[in-house]
């Protein structure tokens, strides 16, 4: 006896039962035969050359219809024939005749999927099933009732794609039922996975070696990642999300067959995808800004991390899921290492060279630079740094720890770091200081270094990362700063005036107050004319803080004893006094025989 060909799925859908009588008579089971013979045998892919290329499924779907019909009566009749264990001829003559029909319903299956690649594309079929909730195709219904689920509001193409997914769900339910699911499935896969691999072909997407992203540089290596960026998204909520929808459409009737239709579809290229990230974490020669490219993959994997799972949810798509988290850990190691060598970096710094004239340390301005960006990505590094916190208290004086650092809300590991590493920066800061013989210059060094700090931190996202109380400690200490300068630099200035002015002063006793007053100021000023504050506010405020101790004291002084000495002595207005005290911290190069040849300052007084 020959048996029909048999499957796991052997049950019949709703839309595919059989319309035999559950005992059917002999005579009804020879004409169910010979009704489907006629039907099958017309259609047969050996009969002519016209019917090779005439499709069954064309616009009018009646005949279509009729043919699923006949073969799912087909398919009862032989069930019926092999519980009977009666009438072999007939079962030879059925099984034949399912052979031509699934030889038939085979290439109408891979004719409608080639006829319609362009319709069944991600959006479309996403669209099509979004707009009437399914698209299906029951042997029942009439043309009507087929148009009005394909949606009358929707558009032609829209339309055509429903259509076209509702005969491949009719045809693969028939194929499986009657124990050709793998042979449908076969056609499926193949065809599908080339319309995949090219979806990501076209989106960029390639299949990378560490040695190819080694040798790139860092134009285009930039380039490479910024369309990765670009195209994961649309390959994982359109390629991938709407091959699923297909899939599960199409194969309805039979999880198995979907699961591994879909797995074997999509994994090679899904795994290829996501080892990108992973790749490009292993790659050591790329530039310094490399810790923001893995920033931005590591954000992008972890905002798709939902739809990973949601669209890879069978076991037969683990390895996709496992891939992309593997470059996700991989990315946040190299993460984690970057930052740490950038710590290192700032402490090794072995630059000896003082800046001139107290200004911002290049030390300062690269790593503010670099800490102010990387604060654009507090909440990829916040998940990065809190599984693994890096901050090392060892590294660190215990002076720091008496005022501990202390960060307001947020309070995330972001936020902790970056301070740390601030403080990394202010410590190397300090012992820069160390390098100048000036101890106020060493002063105003430091003040200058931690106004543009903090500059740096308010004009940033950092400002929400620290908090006001940082920000507030940190201006406390230029303050202090501040004073130490203004005390060592101006105190030998301050005490060549006497503290109260009074007549009874001897006339030698004057004299030698303004020659004093002279020698101390014009040492001041032309060692600090060359001297700089950057910041604007600091700066005035150095000024108006100086001025405002000292001019008044010598205008009382000038004013009561200037007549009575001759222009030898007194040499400076007080006008003159609050226009060279104008002049400081603006870097200005001056001879020290300058001050000496006027007496008289052509700039109008900024500070009295």
């Amino acid at each position: 006896m020959v048996f029909f060909h048999t499957s796991s799925n052997t049950s019949l859908s709703p839309t595919s039962t059989s319309s035999l009588p559950t005992s059917p008579t002999s005579s009804m089971v020879e004409q169910t035969i010979q009704n489907a013979e006629s039907i099958i045998k017309k259609w047969d892919l050996n009969s002519s050359s016209l019917i090779t290329i005439t499709p069954l499924f064309h616009p009018n779907r009646k005949e279509a219809k009729e043919y699923l019909k006949c073969v799912m009566d087909l398919r009862g009749t032989m069930h019926f024939l092999v519980s009977q264990n009666s009438a072999p001829h007939k079962l030879v003559i059925a099984q034949t005749l399912m052979q031509i029909a699934m030889k038939r319903l085979e290439k109408e299956f891979y004719q409608i999927l080639s006829s319609n690649r362009e319709r069944l594309d991600p959006e479309s079929v996403s669209t099509s099933l979004s707009s009437d909730g399914s698209a299906s195709f029951d042997v029942e219904e009439d043309e009507a009732d087929q148009q009005k689920i394909a949606g009358e509001s929707i558009s032609e193409v829209e339309r055509v794609s429903a259509l076209a997914m509702a005969d491949l769900k009719a045809i693969a339910e028939c194929m499986s039922s009657s124990g050709y699911g793998k042979e449908c499935a076969h056609i499926y896969k193949l065809f599908r996975k080339s319309i995949v691999d090219r979806g990501l072909y076209l989106l960029g997407i390639e299949k990378f070696k560490s040695s190819r992203i080694n040798k790139m540089d860092r134009e285009y290596l930039h380039l490479t990642i910024k369309n990765w960026l670009n195209a994961v998204k649309i390959a994982l909520k359109s390629l991938f999300n709407g091959e699923k929808i297909l899939c599960d459409h199409v194969f309805s009737a039979s999880q198995t067959i979907r699961d591994a239709c879909f797995a074997e579809i999509t994994t090679e290229g899904a795994k290829n995808l996501f080892k990108f990230p992973e790749l490009i974490a292993k790659n050591k020669n790329s530039p310094p800004d490399r810790i923001f490219r893995l920033l931005e993959l590591h954000g992008a994997i972890s905002e798709l991390r939902p739809d990973i799972e949601s669209i890879f949810n069978v076991e037969l798509t683990s390895a996709i899921k496992l891939q992309a988290l593997s470059s996700l850990q991989k990315v946040g190691g190299s993460v984690k290492t970057l930052l740490t060598n950038f710590g290192s970096s700032i402490r090794k710094d072995s630059s000896k060279i003082p800046v001139p004239g107290g200004g911002i340390h290049p030390l300062a301005q690269s790593t503010m630079s670099y800490l102010s960006s990387l604060s654009d990505y507090d909440r990829i590094l916040t998940d990065i740094i809190s599984i693994h916190p890096q901050i090392d208290n060892a590294l660190f004086p215990e002076s720091y720890f008496n005022d501990p650092t202390v960060i307001e809300a947020p309070k995330q590991a972001a936020s902790v770091h970056l301070a740390w590493l601030i403080l990394i920066l202010l410590c190397k800061i300090d012992s820069k200081a160390q390098l100048y013989k000036d101890l106020s210059l060493s002063y105003l060094f430091l003040a200058n270094n931690l106004q543009f700090i903090i500059n740096q931190v308010q004009t940033s996202t950092l400002k929400h990362l620290l908090g006001h109380q940082w920000l507030s400690r940190h201006t406390q200490k230029i303050k202090q700063y501040a004073l130490s300068y203004e005390s060592v630099a101006w105190n030998r200035v301050f005490e060549s005036l006497p503290e109260r002015t009074t007549s009874e002063l001897s006339y030698e006793a004057v004299k030698d107050c303004f020659k004093r007053f002279n020698a101390a100021f014009e040492q001041v000023y032309v060692k600090q004319i060359s001297w700089i504050v950057p910041d604007g506010k600091l700066r005035d405020e150095l000024k108006v803080s100086i001025a405002g101790k000292l001019v008044p004291v010598y205008r009382e002084f000038y004013e009561t004893f200037s007549t009575k000495l001759n222009a030898d002595f007194v040499r400076i207005s007080p006008d003159d006094l609050g226009n060279y005290l104008s002049d400081l911290f603006h870097g200005t190069r001056i001879s020290s025989s300058s001050l000496l040849q006027s007496s008289s300052h052509s700039k109008g007084c900024l500070l009295r």
